[in-house]
């Protein structure tokens, strides 16, 4: 005899419902980097129902649930949160390389370090490019970011060639140099190379300067008579561009004519010439400064405030996720889509475990390859037109359009009569 059976439910355990509910978000969500913010909490409720509707919920079932779409819901925001932080990470990446970064959670919140900087509008200072000059004006002598020192020794008679190295570190380790004086850089040579910049190799001696051989007398200034007499007391009428050339030729013609010694630099040697002797001027008594700094390694830091520890890439850039509730209403549009576009996703791979659905006398076939192809689809349109969108409005780009509003402007104004001014 037959019986009859009677199904405890004549509808699928798993359907989405047509609304959500806000007290089942922050549980169902996987990661829950904004389970504490309330709007996010109501807006990822109200998705269900958003999905409900674009689906066809009222019209077949969908075999979702409420935590499906709160999940989804979370994902989207994050992506776009993800999207919009390395556009402004590569926006202000040059400015903000070797400031402080920060530490993260593996929710990608920001445990300590200056916070919510993806949210704010930088202070530009060209730091890529400052930092490239610095490391120029150095290797040039004229400092940079890099510590500069001055150092000297005493001349020997008969000997042509000084170890550089080897005065300076004696200089290092002791403390003091060769005539008792403290040094600056005591215990910051440490074997390593250092660089010389600048060689002050002019005698000291102020008779020797301006009366030398072939020194300034006669030779400078108007040709003739700048030695003898000073343009004040000849009256002579003569541009300021005269003096201002006649200064420069006497400094030159002093670091040029009456130069006592010259050198050459020979990897860590300084070679003099001529070779110092007891003729002349007593050379003996000289002594010869130079400036130098230490050529430390790229890493290391220094005494000041280098950077070297700080922001080295966009993957040190202290940005956490953006908050919920400054997204605007754009974002949330974009957010809702991308959502849906996720959880067509997620219908797809369940209807595609069971590519028919059998019923009495016939089958059903799923849908779960076209909604596969849309949902991947939606999302790679939905990234790619944020992305292009971000790339259009990056600070070169805006000051390119700001250039263009200007010059615009500037050619309305020609055209437009100007007001005659009655007083």
């Amino acid at each position: 005899m037959p019986t009859n059976l009677s199904p405890r439910s004549q509808t699928s355990a798993i359907v989405l419902t047509s609304t959500g509910s806000t007290s089942d978000v922050s549980s169902a969500l996987p990661i829950g980097t904004y389970s504490g913010s309330s709007a996010f909490i109501s807006g990822a409720a109200a998705q269900v129902a958003y999905v409900y509707k674009k689906l066809g919920g009222d019209v077949v079932d969908i075999e979702l649930t409420n935590a499906n779409v709160y999940a989804a819901y979370e994902e989207a925001v994050l992506e776009y949160s993800y999207i919009v932080n390395m556009h402004q990470g590569k926006n202000v990446l040059s400015t903000v390389l070797g400031s402080a970064t920060g530490t993260f959670d593996h929710k990608g919140d920001l445990q300590s370090g200056p916070s919510e900087t993806n949210l704010k509008y930088p202070r530009f200072s060209l730091g890529y490019s400052q930092r490239v000059g610095d490391g120029a004006a150095a290797a040039g002598g004229f400092g940079g970011t890099t510590p500069q020192y001055s150092a000297s020794f005493k001349v020997v008679q008969d000997v042509q060639d000084y170890d550089i190295q080897s005065i300076i570190q004696a200089a290092s380790d002791s403390g003091v140099d060769q005539k008792g004086r403290t040094v600056a850089y005591s215990g910051k040579i440490d074997n390593n190379k250092v660089r010389v910049t600048k060689v002050f190799y002019k005698s000291p001696r102020a008779m020797w300067r301006f009366y030398g051989y072939y020194g300034g007398v006669g030779v400078v200034g108007n040709y003739s008579t700048y030695g003898q007499f000073s343009d004040d007391s000849t009256f002579e009428v003569i541009p300021t561009w005269q003096n201002k050339m006649q200064a420069i030729m006497y400094e030159d013609s002093i670091y040029t004519r009456t130069s006592h010694y010259s050198y050459e630099l020979l990897d860590t040697k300084l070679r003099l010439y001529p070779t110092p002797s007891n003729y002349g001027m007593d050379p003996l008594q000289d002594e010869i400064w130079f400036r130098f700094y230490v050529d430390m390694q790229p890493y290391a830091t220094g005494s000041y405030n280098s950077g070297v520890e700080g922001i080295n890439n966009i993957n040190t850039v202290p940005f956490d996720n953006i908050p919920f509730i400054n997204i605007n209403s754009m974002g949330q549009q974009w957010i809702r889509k991308y959502s849906l576009a996720l959880c067509k996703e997620m219908l797809g791979q369940i209807r595609g475990k069971f590519t028919t659905m059998p019923i009495p006398g016939e089958s059903v076939t799923l849908n779960h390859s076209e909604l596969l192809a849309q949902a991947k689809d939606e999302q790679q349109q939905l990234k790619e037109k944020l992305t292009e969108m971000l790339k259009e409005i990056e600070y070169p780009e805006l000051a390119k359009k700001d250039q263009e509003l200007s010059d615009a402007s500037a050619n309305i104004l020609k055209i437009t009569p100007l007001g005659i001014y009655v007083g």
